[in-house]
């Protein structure tokens, strides 16, 4: 998934494809800190869905809380977040990925969504 904020380092050669659920009527605040030299810090709006790359080690940061205040209150392992096998099985994503250098391994890359049925 090309993530024009934020990409992974270069010297990172695995990735995982995650999806998070924000299942509360609350907004919240994802991150991911454990992994150095990036930087990943998303809102997430009730019920919306995030889908990411990380590092498989990396751990996932729910804040929630009140106006002016933040809470953390749930760190869940990226590696559980993990989505790839489940689109790799129920998709032919070889003839769907992207012919260009920054996309070639992305399974998320705009021609899924035009020829998913």
């Amino acid at each position: 998934m090309a993530q024009i904020f934020d990409p992974l380092p270069i010297e990172c050669s695995e990735y995982v494809l995650c999806c998070y659920v924000n299942a509360t009527s609350k907004i919240q605040i994802v991150r991911i800190s454990n992994v150095a030299n990036w930087y990943f810090e998303r809102v997430v709006f009730p019920g919306q869905r995030l889908i990411f790359e990380s590092l498989p080690e990396g751990l996932l940061e729910i804040h929630s809380g009140m106006m002016a205040s933040s809470i953390l209150s749930d760190t869940i392992p990226c590696d559980r977040l993990r989505i790839e096998v489940e689109l790799e099985n129920s998709l032919d994503l070889d003839g769907l990925f992207l012919n260009n250098e920054a996309n070639s391994k992305s399974p998320l890359a705009p021609s899924v969504f035009a020829s998913a049925e």
